[in-house]
């Protein structure tokens, strides 16, 4: 046998990706006390990519950078069993106003660590030192994975081609898999 010759195994991940759903419902909530449907361009990002990987938009929110009205929206749509994921934008930086970060924190069962690790580190390389400032995060609440990125359209842009976009059906898949919830499997 050649080393051409040679196969490598199939690795679990694949196995998984090949068994994630070819659709899912997903909410997008954008936090900002500016944005408007129509200027909302991170917002827009978000939904196009999803569009063309085939997932559905099944909820779009606009709310100021307000804990309380962000803790209510997230909630009603991780109790919802017509959504699968909830990704968000806006509100993970390090000024007073914004409080996306404690808020999704909160609701988190499970935290995907290497989501944020990995994402400072492509920003890295589009804008140095200033990754650092990013508190994006990822995770499941329940049967929901949860997604918060940067406004930043070049942020929300990365981050949906590189990671969240790529991984989407497999984390719902993962979720999925031993649900005990009354969630739908859609």
């Amino acid at each position: 046998m050649t080393f051409q010759e040679f196969e490598l195994p199939r690795s679990p991940a694949q196995d998984h990706r090949d068994q994630a759903p070819e659709s899912a419902r997903i909410a997008v909530l954008t936090m900002s006390d500016t944005r408007t449907h129509e200027d909302d361009r991170s917002g827009q990002i978000i939904r196009e990519t999803l569009g063309w990987r085939g997932f559905e938009v099944v909820a779009y929110e606009i709310v100021p950078d307000d804990p309380d009205r962000i803790r209510e929206v997230l909630m009603m749509w991780i109790a919802d069993p017509g959504v699968d994921a909830v990704i968000t934008n806006g509100g993970t930086g390090i000024s007073s106003r914004d409080s996306t970060y404690e808020v999704v924190a909160a609701l988190l069962d499970k935290r995907l660590d290497g989501f944020g690790e990995l994402f400072r580190m492509l920003s890295w390389q589009e804008v140095g030192a200033a990754a650092m400032l990013s508190r994006a995060t990822g995770g499941a609440a329940g049967d929901t994975a949860v997604f918060c990125l940067p406004g930043s359209s070049n942020a929300v842009r990365l981050a949906m081609e590189k990671l969240i976009g790529p991984e989407l059906g497999h984390v719902i898949h993962e979720l999925r898999k031993h649900r005990v919830s009354t969630k739908r499997d859609g």
